[in-house]
């Protein structure tokens, strides 16, 4: 009996690592018509806070985070993946329902953006072959979200903390939320912040939500292609990270 050999397409690593350079560097550019919108720089965004919500920003976020991981693991058996289109539809929903009530309704309205952002993520790691209940898995779809957000100009740097392997126990998990934390809660605080924007909360919700989930579905999309690259095309994930990193910092400089 004859047997049909079926030859593998050979992977074009240059031309793959082109395509995630400039994804990588488009993935904030609606961050940019959000600044536009609300008439302010991501750096002035914090300021225009209550001081009380500001030091509590970082304590916020890492219970925000805590109950996202545990929510948006839990809803995998419930609830399945969703294309990124439906994702960023449910969130811009979200915004401009936690815009308009000020910053009481965007506060409650955060932890909830949190989850469905974090399960974004875990779909995106599926739709690339991961397992998203594996530790691994759940350490990287962590690290995605402690990227510099759509709202922030980005040199690269954040590639380097994404690709940080740690010992995976649950007492490091523990450790990366925290660590993650702090980078997020600025983050989301200039989320907060735009949405209490007078007279522009609901549209500003709307609008940075649209941003944020279109922002990191964008970088998982990088990072978890850049970890099947490395398997696919049996290279180092370290010298395909190194290899993006040298062709990202050109492209956000011109940005």
């Amino acid at each position: 009996m004859d047997i049909e050999v079926i030859e593998q397409t050979p992977i074009d690593l240059d031309a793959e690592m082109r395509a995630l350079a400039r994804r990588y560097a488009a993935a904030g550019g609606v961050g940019i018509q959000v600044l536009n919108l609300i008439g302010g720089q991501a750096e002035s965004l914090l300021d225009r806070l209550p001081k009380g919500v500001r030091d509590n920003l970082d304590g916020t976020t890492e219970r925000a985070l805590r109950v996202a991981m545990r929510a948006a693991h839990s809803s995998r058996g419930v609830v399945a993946d969703q294309p990124g289109w439906l994702n960023t539809a449910v969130t811009t929903t979200m915004g401009a329902a936690g815009g308009f009530g000020g910053l009481p309704s965007a506060m409650a309205e955060l932890p909830v953006t949190v989850t469905v952002l974090l399960r974004a993520i875990q779909g995106v790691a599926a739709e690339h072959g991961f397992d998203p209940g594996a530790e691994n898995v759940q350490f990287d779809c962590i690290r995605v979200l402690a990227s510099a957000g759509p709202l922030d100009e980005d040199d690269g740097s954040d590639l380097a903390f994404i690709g940080t392997r740690l010992t995976l126990t649950g007492a490091t998990l523990n450790g990366l939320i925290a660590r993650v934390a702090p980078r997020l809660a600025t983050v989301l605080g200039q989320k907060l912040a735009a949405q209490t924007v007078p007279l522009l909360g609901a549209v500003a919700g709307a609008a940075t939500n649209y941003a944020y989930t279109s922002y990191y579905q964008e970088m998982a999309h990088v990072h978890f292609r850049l970890r099947r690259l490395a398997i696919e095309a049996d290279r180092p994930h370290p010298e395909l990270l190194a290899d993006l990193r040298q062709r990202v910092r050109p492209a956000v400089t011109r940005k």
